[in-house]
């Protein structure tokens, strides 16, 4: 469950600073966002949000004790396959 839960941290915490990042850059460089730093803050939880869910159902669906889901098989983060 520790390997899981690192996962989930990563995709989440990532997530969320792209998204917050994404947003900063979009507002300052463009007219087409136009938020405060706190605003972006606030709307860069949805996604992160978002994240979580997904890793629940990839915890269901892919390869054990990741948020991954690609099945074992063909995760390429499961090491090498045998022939």
């Amino acid at each position: 469950m520790p390997r899981f839960l690192y996962d989930l941290a990563e995709r989440t915490v990532l997530t969320y600073v792209e998204t917050f990042l994404g947003l900063l850059l979009a507002s300052g460089a463009t007219d087409l966002v136009d938020l405060s730093a706190a605003k972006a803050a606030a709307v860069a939880a949805l996604p992160a949000a978002l994240a979580v869910a997904k890793a629940a159902v990839g915890s269901l669906l892919g390869r054990a004790g990741t948020a991954a889901w690609l099945p074992a098989d063909k995760d390429p983060a499961a090491g090498p396959r045998s022939l």
